[in-house]
């Protein structure tokens, strides 16, 4: 029997185990600020880990969750003589909710769907890699040591996992990250990249009635800046700008002594990131409203996953597994950001959302189809045994 038939016959009898430990994850609280909530979620897949003989390194965060760094030894590290050898399998254990979300609305299965906050985003993916980690460490076969990274804050930028995302990239050949699949079945192949600020505005208080000339409102000088921000947005290239949240104001009889507004910005093509930057910047440098004074903030930020030849040769790998694993897949462009941008910018081939399938993330109504787990976690699997003969 072949080492792939093993794999996937063995991947195809855990279905109720992947569903075990998936609930076990999403009825824990996880937010991206709540650091021991996803640290115990981190605990989880350290003793996942254990059981199957799988070592892993905890790279402290000092804000949010720990990044976890799984290895499963597999080929010759030196045989290509490539400095890239690594598999990675990639996910993040923070999901975007409150505290008390999983006591609210545990983990169900009903009718095949599972529901539950974060089951798809992106929990199953999780689980799915470990499944694939300890199927590879159970059966051996993989042409490469396989690096599952399991970060904290991916939700909010990676701020902390940034720095170890990149670096595991750089040694890496391929890069699989298991955010859900989308709700057609589809791949991402490509996204958006985003930039999440801040802008903060200073008036002066003053009374709206007595002594309205003495003020300097910062309301008006936000609500000029935003109709400026928002004019950038460019659809034909992809650009789009949000001011998604606002805040300010002392009282209703007070002219407004301060003002913030929260920016979203999206983008396509690498090279217009600092073109829209600095008219961004000019904007809050430009007083409308004399006396008023502004300072921009960047709070997180994801590279886009830019479609490459490298991309493109992972992407017909796996379409080729999948359809071995009993599913047609293709390749979509999505508009949310990820954490395989960061991965894709430093030169390794990158495939998003291989994970099972599901749809309506950050949502109460977030779902995810319980069938699509064990083909996704095959199809995954024959992909990483054919890197070779693909010359990947």
């Amino acid at each position: 029997m072949s080492t792939e038939t093993k794999i996937t016959e063995w991947l195809a009898t855990q279905q109720q185990a992947m569903l075990d430990e998936l609930e076990a994850m999403v009825n824990i609280d996880g937010g991206s600020y709540d650091k021991a909530g996803v640290d115990a979620v981190g605990a989880r897949v350290k003793a996942f880990c254990a059981r199957h003989d799988i070592p892993v390194e905890t790279i402290a965060g000092a804000k949010h969750g720990d990044c976890l760094r799984a290895t499963v030894a597999g080929g010759d590290a030196t045989a290509s003589g490539n400095a890239r050898q690594t598999i990675v399998l990639m996910g993040h254990r923070d999901t975007v909710f409150p505290k008390g979300e999983p006591e609210r609305r545990p983990f169900k299965v009903e009718n095949g769907i599972a529901t539950g906050p974060g089951v798809c985003d992106m929990k199953a993916g999780l689980v799915q890699n470990l499944f694939v980690m300890a199927a590879f460490a159970r059966f051996g076969g993989a042409p490469g040591p396989i690096v599952g990274l399991f970060t904290g804050d991916e939700e909010i930028g990676s701020p902390e996992g940034r720095p170890v995302i990149e670096a595991t990239a750089r040694t890496a050949r391929v890069v699989f990250n298991s955010e859900p699949g989308r709700p057609s079945g589809a791949v991402v192949t490509g996204r958006k990249g985003g930039v999440f600020m801040v802008m903060d505005i200073e008036g002066k208080a003053a009374h709206s009635g007595g002594n309205f000339e003495a003020g300097i409102s910062a309301i008006e000088e936000l609500a000029r800046k935003i109709q400026a921000i928002h004019a950038l947005t460019d659809i034909p290239r992809g650009i789009t700008l949000n001011v998604g949240l606002v805040s300010g104001g002392q009282s209703v009889n007070t002219v407004a002594p301060w003002a913030q507004g929260q920016i979203d910005l999206r983008y396509i093509h690498p090279e217009d990131r600092d073109d829209i930057m600095g008219r961004i910047h000019a904007i809050v440098n430009k007083a409308h409203v004399p006396g008023t004074r502004a300072t921009l903030t960047i709070r997180g930020e994801f590279l886009p996953l830019a479609q490459n030849p490298g991309t493109d040769a992972v992407f017909g790998l796996y379409k080729a597994a999948a359809a071995e694993s009993g599913f047609e897949t293709m390749g979509e462009f999505a508009g949310g950001c990820a954490d395989s941008g960061f991965t894709a910018a430093v030169g390794a081939p990158t495939l998003c959302a291989v994970g099972p399938v599901g749809g309506k993330a950050h949502s109460p109504e977030e779902y995810l189809e319980v069938a699509s787990f064990v083909p996704r976690a095959q199809a995954l699997a024959r992909a990483i045994l054919k890197l070779d003969s693909a010359g990947i």
